[in-house]
């Protein structure tokens, strides 16, 4: 059994160690609403030591915008203390750093910013790349797919009906994107940016955008949840699988290679050899004239048979087809047996030939007037 004063030595040490643990998950989490402080000049007083400068290349369809919004790129550079020159002859924006500039990173802000305006980004997106919550990616496309038909199939499935694919895209992610050329240039927040390459690679690998839309929209109602934050988002995040898949169609015709073997084949057999097989070769020459002319005979013979035959199929009348007797519907009548009995009794009442019981007394009676009138 442990001693009683080691006993107390544990548990003190053990309490230390949980308070420490507790206390480094509290460092992890960021409060919401935290903000680094900005770079000042008392955080850098002295400046730089040496000059940088960047300089790149534009098209020439945007020297026209260049040369209006410049004067308003100068002015937002100049708040950090960077020089900005356009030279319209050889096509290049430079920017360069001062005596009094105190931020080490705003050359590279800087750099960012000609690069995005070369890029077809306007000034008013372009500018915010100054600030420091702010981060930009230009994403090269051209290169990864080979025909050029299915990359502007590809790229114009990232944009979507009237630009609404890509509307979307921003609104899930808090980024600009501008697609322009073989280039897709993003603006916004590093965690929007991550998310906005990889839904691009992914169309280019023809993988449709709207597929990682949905999986961004149920994200964005698991971040709203203070619970779920620390879990496991696997479960809820919806899984596709292609189902477009085609199987390679066989050919018909299979060529089935043989079994290697290092003997050659046999050697055919000459027609000597065949007739010493048969016994041809020993017969004499009015004999193997006979067989042969008797072995045409027979051919010819065959081919007059065939011949024959084919004629006579004109002749030979074709197979009539058995007649099928209908069999007569049978049509039941209901008979009256009453009113058949009434016209026999009527039958025998009259003679053949006779007149009714009426018209002879009317005969009778014009009889009578006529003999009236004689006398």
């Amino acid at each position: 059994m442990a001693d009683p004063p080691q006993a107390a030595e544990a548990g003190p040490r053990q309490n230390e160690k949980q308070k420490n643990k507790i206390d480094e998950s509290e460092l992890l989490t960021v409060p919401d609403g935290w903000k680094e402080p900005a770079f000042t000049r008392e955080d850098n007083p002295k400046g730089l030591l040496e000059e940088s400068s960047f300089a790149t290349l534009f098209p020439k369809y945007r020297e026209a915008y260049l040369k209006e919004c410049w004067p308003l790129v100068q002015k937002a550079l100049s708040e950090h203390f960077v020089n900005a020159t356009l030279d319209l002859i050889e096509g290049s924006m430079t920017v360069t750093t001062t005596k009094k500039t105190f931020d080490p990173y705003a050359i590279i802000r800087a750099r960012d910013l000609i690069k995005l305006l070369a890029r077809s980004v306007p000034f008013e997106q372009a500018v915010r790349i100054l600030q420091d919550d702010v981060a930009c990616d230009i994403i090269k496309i051209g290169s990864l797919v080979r025909k050029r038909d299915t990359f502007i199939k590809r790229r114009g499935r990232l944009l979507g009906p009237k630009g609404s694919t890509l509307k979307a895209l921003e609104l899930l992610t808090n980024c600009y994107i501008m697609v322009q050329g073989n280039t897709v240039s993003a603006l916004g927040p590093f965690s929007g940016l991550k998310e906005v390459r990889k839904v691009v690679l992914d169309t280019m690998k023809n993988i449709h955008p709207i597929y990682n839309i949905k999986t961004l929209m149920i994200k964005r109602e698991l971040s709203k949840d203070p619970e779920l934050r620390s879990q496991s988002w696997e479960r809820f995040l919806p899984k596709f699988k292609r189902k477009n898949l085609k199987k390679r169609k066989e050919p018909k015709k299979k060529n089935t290679k043989k079994e290697y073997t290092p003997f050659p084949p046999p050697q055919p057999e000459s027609q000597i050899d065949k007739e010493l097989a048969s016994g041809e070769y020993f017969l004499k020459e009015r004999q193997k004239k006979r067989k042969q002319v008797e072995e045409i005979k027979a051919k010819q013979a065959d081919a007059i048979k065939k011949r024959q035959e084919e004629r006579n199929k004109a002749f030979i009348p074709p197979k009539e087809k058995p007649v099928v007797k209908t069999k007569k519907a049978s049509t039941e009548k209901k008979i009256d047996i009453e009113a058949i009995k009434e016209k026999v009794k009527n039958a025998k009442k009259k003679k053949l030939g006779a007149l009714p019981v009426e018209e002879v007394k009317l005969k009778m009676a014009a009889d009578e007037k006529k003999k009236k009138k004689k006398k």
